[in-house]
């Protein structure tokens, strides 16, 4: 809001002409997101503690983590909340895409924090029934993949499907574009809240992998750089450099708690709303073959899970020790925070290998 009501004065006074470079904002949307949770997170922290609002934590687990009963959860309340503020000082709300990514991620967010209350106050385990959360995250996601099919911002390429290292359309897929969509939504959206099983883990994969993300969306809504790198042009999308940026800063702030002991964790409230926010960039834009690389980690977190449920069910065996995997990893001899750096790694070294498919082929 704070954009737009600078715009007209930018003919006065020359200096507030940066506010019209996204560059600029994103920079600073990042800065006032990274420094909102660290001004008032200890106080978030001190509220949720108040409310009572604190992790159960399951007994089938490793038994290291009955330490961490009682941290309390729901600090997606303090990312989003961040993300928000920034937006509403260094956003632009008259782009159709940054509107669509706010409602869809406050809706997640929603969704999620229900689910917390359910687990944290009324003390049933399981939250929201599972059928009932797919339900309302299908729900959320059609929503998203009707109003980008129905309100393009490149209709050339809107029910395209592009691959890493390759630039031009494999597949014009038509309606099942639709049906695709929801699924890359719905599944990074589960495969973040299954990675956030560990301090600072899904903080990081999600900070690195947003990042990746905001180059992409600044250059695929950049006619000049989207043309040398012969990837498609969505127009507009460049926006959501600001919001990747805001969700990034807000992330680098949040880990000053959230990283090895725990302060806070972000709950459901914070991990069904981040992966529902780059599983929509990437299906704005195109990407949505391109997020396997850069979130790679996402993706071996939910086939662990899947591999592990599948096996169990058809040999009465399990593969890991443990689902998903990073419980593998510590059940295995590993400490916390080496399956964590080691993580972030592989999600730094995917995120190369992500930038690397642009202008090859």
């Amino acid at each position: 809001m704070f954009y737009h009501l600078i715009l007209p004065l930018q003919e006065y006074v020359s200096f507030l002409r940066l506010f019209q470079y996204i560059t600029f904002r994103s920079a600073y949307a990042a800065l006032t997101a990274m420094v909102l949770v660290l001004v008032f997170g200890k106080m978030m922290i001190r509220w949720l503690q108040n409310l009572k609002l604190r992790e159960e934590i399951r007994e089938l687990g490793p038994e290291s983590h009955q330490a961490k009963a009682g941290t309390p959860t729901m600090g997606g309340i303090i990312i989003l909340g961040a993300v928000m503020i920034s937006m509403l000082l260094w956003g632009n709300f008259s782009n159709h895409y940054v509107l669509i990514l706010l409602t869809a991620t406050i809706a997640l967010g929603a969704l999620g924090f229900v689910d917390d209350y359910i687990k944290t106050v009324r003390k049933q385990k399981d939250g929201v029934p599972p059928k009932g959360k797919l339900f309302f995250q299908i729900v959320i996601a059609l929503g998203v993949a009707f109003a980008v099919y129905f309100f393009p911002s490149n209709e050339k390429h809107v029910t395209d499907l592009f691959l890493p290292f390759f630039n031009e359309a494999v597949v014009e897929m038509g309606w099942i574009w639709l049906v695709f969509s929801v699924i890359v939504i719905i599944g990074t959206s589960n495969a973040v809240n299954l990675t956030d099983g560990l301090d600072g883990l899904a903080t990081g994969t999600v900070a690195i992998t947003a990042s990746v993300l905001a180059i992409m969306t600044y250059i695929s809504g950049h006619v000049k750089i989207a043309a040398y790198l012969r990837i498609p042009y969505i127009p507009h999308s460049a926006e959501l450099t600001v919001v990747l940026a805001a969700l990034a800063g807000a992330l680098l702030g949040f880990l000053w708690f959230n990283s090895n002991p725990a302060s806070v964790f972000m709950g459901d409230t914070g991990s069904l709303a981040l992966g529902g926010i780059i599983g929509i960039v990437a299906v704005m834009i195109k990407k949505e073959v391109f997020l396997f690389i850069v979130g790679g980690v996402f993706v071996l977190e939910a086939l662990s899970v899947i591999i592990q449920v599948a096996s169990f069910k058809i040999r009465g065996k399990r593969v890991f020790k443990m689902a998903p995997i990073h419980h593998h990893f510590e059940l295995s001899g590993w400490p916390e925070q080496k399956v964590v750096v080691r993580m972030w790694i592989i999600g730094i070294i995917l995120a190369i290998m992500g930038l690397s498919s642009l202008k090859i082929l």
